[in-house]
């Protein structure tokens, strides 16, 4: 039997240490909030010092930054994925503010009680999707100044089948990305300034 590496952990072990489903610790190795990698019998193996990190970042007292948060809508219809972006966003240095909605008709509702300041959406969801929640967006001009994020597993080709995507529209690849997502956050927060409304 291969001897234990102190240095690492099970995904089970894991999840109870973060306080959360094994699922989502499959879906952080997967985008890389954690790391880790596949034993040769395709067991994950965590690395105890991102787990350590992850800890830490999800403090409270490391989270504070005493200006206003970033307002972010997250539009997704897995439950599953909506749990990933929330536990993640804790884990950023400057923590957005995140709601959320499960398809194209809530997403609306949600940014008519008050505009994010950014909208991260999927496309493909049941009844109004992405695309059609998109092309509603685009017809209203006081929403130019909201910034759009789509996290999608289509290609290319599929969004253009579909009839394309708003101009100004970021596009980023399943899975989350989510240190790129963090690094187009903090750039909306700098921009916005200290403070500073939508």
């Amino acid at each position: 039997m291969t001897p234990r590496n102190p240095d690492t952990c099970t995904t089970r072990e894991a999840a109870r240490r973060l306080g959360v489903s094994l699922r989502t610790v499959q879906l952080w190795t997967e985008s890389g909030v954690l790391e880790a990698w596949k034993t040769p019998g395709g067991h994950r193996r965590v690395l105890q010092s991102s787990v350590e990190r992850l800890l830490a970042e999800r403090q409270p007292a490391a989270r504070a930054t005493g200006a206003r948060r970033l307002d972010v809508l997250v539009v997704e219809d897995e439950a599953t994925l909506l749990d990933l972006y929330r536990m993640s966003f804790e884990t950023f240095a400057r923590p957005p503010e995140m709601r959320h909605a499960t398809n194209g008709y809530e997403g609306l509702i949600r940014i008519g009680e008050r505009r994010p300041d950014v909208l991260v959406t999927d496309l493909m969801m049941p009844g109004i999707d992405g695309f059609q929640m998109l092309r509603t967006l685009c017809a209203q001009p006081d929403l130019a100044a909201m910034k759009v994020i789509v996290v999608t597993g289509l290609q290319s080709r599929d969004i253009d089948e579909q009839g394309g995507l708003p101009e100004g529209v970021t596009v980023l690849g399943k899975p989350i990305p989510f240190d790129r997502l963090e690094e187009l956050l903090d750039a909306e927060t700098d921009a916005r300034g200290p403070g500073n409304g939508p």
